[in-house]
């Protein structure tokens, strides 16, 4: 499951991240703008060991490690969580099918692609549209 959680983080990994910086500065006359830079040249300048730090909290962070923040194992054993979560025993009824044209139970099959329908209606769009016995 780790592996997963590690691939699917790779995976996105080259996504940029979106910040939602507020509108402040745009609502900010141009005389404000030149007296608020003028400010800004006249701060201490960082040291790379602080700017270190503070990107490394803006740094995106892996589930695992934002799993192991929330620290879940201190919860008592009666609560749920991530890690204590279970799947139950499969289920001893049938599986559903649904109609892949309109969404109600579907008692039939596509001789050519085997997808479900319900009604000669659905069958009718279903050949029409969406059998991929012909596309491929």
């Amino acid at each position: 499951m780790l592996a997963r959680l590690e691939a699917l983080e790779n995976d996105n990994a080259g996504m940029e991240m979106v910040q939602n910086d507020d509108d402040d500065e745009a609502s900010l006359d141009e005389d404000d703008q030149v007296y608020q830079k003028k400010q800004s040249k006249s701060t201490k300048r960082k040291t790379r060991q602080a700017k270190a730090l503070e990107d490394a909290k803006k740094a995106p962070r892996t589930f695992l490690e934002l799993l192991n923040e929330a620290n879940l194992e201190s919860l008592p054993p009666h609560v749920p969580s991530y890690f204590r979560a279970a799947v139950g025993p499969p289920s001893s009824v049938a599986r559903r099918h649904f109609c892949t044209v309109c969404g109600f139970s579907a008692n039939y099959t596509c001789i050519q692609c085997g997808m479900r329908f319900c009604s000669i209606k659905c069958r009718a769009i279903h050949n029409d549209t969406r059998c991929l016995k012909f596309v491929a």
